[in-house]
Order: C-alpha cells, then structure tokens, then sequence
C-alpha cells in the first residue's frame, strides 16, 4: 500500500508549495462551457451524481445505525424486563419500536407475526414509545401492565386489533377477556415502573435516531418504517448469520 506518510518525508524539507494560482474570468468562462457542454453531451452525469451521493448518505446512515446499536445493545436486546413475544428460548432477537394508536404498526402487527411463525427461532421484544397523545401513553401502560400479569402477548394482540380508541373503558374490556385481575391491572396501569419504562424506551428511541414508529432493529441493522415481511427475514437471517 501507498504510504501517504512516507511520500511527504521524502520530499524536500525547504519545498514550499507554489501559491496557489487564480483562474482568470476568461478561463473560467471556458471551464464551465466544458462542463455544460458535458452535460448536455451525457445528461447522465447528473443522474450518477446524485445516485452517487445518495448512496453515500445510505451508507453513512447505515454506519450511524449499527454504532447506535452497539453502544446500547444491552439496553435494546437485553433488558429482563422488556414485554416480549415467540422464542422463549431466542435464536435472534428483533425489537419493535410501537406506539398503538399508529396505524402503520396496526399494519405491522400481522406481518410481525407472520415472521414469528416462519422463523420459530425469533423473539419479539416491544418497546411502546407513546408518541401519539395522551391516548398512547394509555394504551402503553395498559400493556404494560398486562406484562406485569404474565398476559402481555394475549394483550398486545388485542391492542392492535381493536377498533376505535384505546380508552379506559376498551382497555378495561380487553383486559377482563384475557384474563386479568382487573383490581391489579389498574394499580399496575399507574405504578412509577411503568413510568420508569416508558421513559427509558422514549430515551432508547432517541438515543437510536428514530424519528417515528414503528421501528425495527435486528443484530445491526435498524429499519424505519413499515417493511416487507422479506426485509424482516434478510435482516434476521443477518443476524442469524452474525452469530
């Protein structure tokens, strides 16, 4: 390899280098004629260089995100206490950043669970993140309080299939159909860890770039937005692969 280094210690110590020289204005004019009659010759430069330069900001958001992941990797894949769903015993983990009252994840639920039942050795690990209003932030204590009883997949699933705003009275509803005791379930709803968790996660989530829900990450991958079921499967398969 080139040795950037060595090329300048072997240059001369008393070279300096020539100021630098200043185009005239009719060498300037002369330059961007070539460039314009360039382009007109081959449109395509700018198509390339566009491509080009939205490539990169892919890749330098790809590296922000996999350096996001790796320092809070504990926090995001390990934490005991996270609700969670499929793998009791986890080949991969994927952590889903959700908020019940957004309607993408509504549309996601299903494609996550689809990927559970194709990939037996995946667990899902739900992170609510109420960033819709107070409705949200309702809707994320209740399953979290359903976590507490041992029914949150049961309760998520319900979450998401319901029709109409996730308000007390629903929430009381769907609780007594999964089982709860409801007495328990409404101290849970209100406890300073609930709180505690969903403070955390919002920290989590920013500390992570995520601008929105749902969000997915998966080994060192991070995927913003509704995604297909087969992106999912690339990224666990990657993850799978890592090991």
């Amino acid at each position: 390899m080139f040795k950037l280094a060595a090329a300048l210690a072997a240059l001369p110590a008393a070279a300096a280098p020539e100021p630098a020289q200043v185009f005239t204005p009719a060498q300037r004019a002369a330059i961007v004629e070539i460039l314009r009659e360039a382009l007109r010759t081959d449109p395509t430069i700018i198509a390339d260089a566009i491509a080009a330069m939205q490539q990169a900001e892919l890749e330098a958001e790809r590296a922000r995100g996999q350096a996001a992941i790796a320092a809070h990797a504990e926090a995001l894949f390990r934490d005991p206490g996270d609700p969670w769903f499929g793998a009791a015993r986890p080949e991969v983990t994927l952590v889903e950043f959700t908020d019940y009252r957004c309607p993408y994840c509504r549309r996601m639920h299903p494609v996550v669970a689809e990927l559970v039942a194709r990939e037996p050795g995946v667990r899902v690990v739900v992170k609510e993140i109420p960033i819709l209003g107070p409705a949200s932030v309702t809707a994320a204590r209740a399953a979290l309080a359903a976590h507490a009883q041992g029914r949150f997949a049961p309760f998520h699933d319900a979450l998401m299939r319901l029709r109409g705003e996730p308000d007390e009275a629903a929430l009381r509803q769907l609780a007594v159909e999964v089982g709860l005791d409801p007495t328990r379930f409404a101290r849970d709803m209100g406890s300073a860890e609930v709180t505690r968790r969903l403070e955390a996660n919002l920290r989590l989530a920013q500390a992570l770039g995520i601008q929105g829900t749902p969000a997915y990450a998966v080994g060192e991958t991070l995927l913003p937005g509704a995604v297909p079921l087969e992106r999912l499967r690339e990224a666990v398969a990657a993850a799978r692969a890592a090991r």
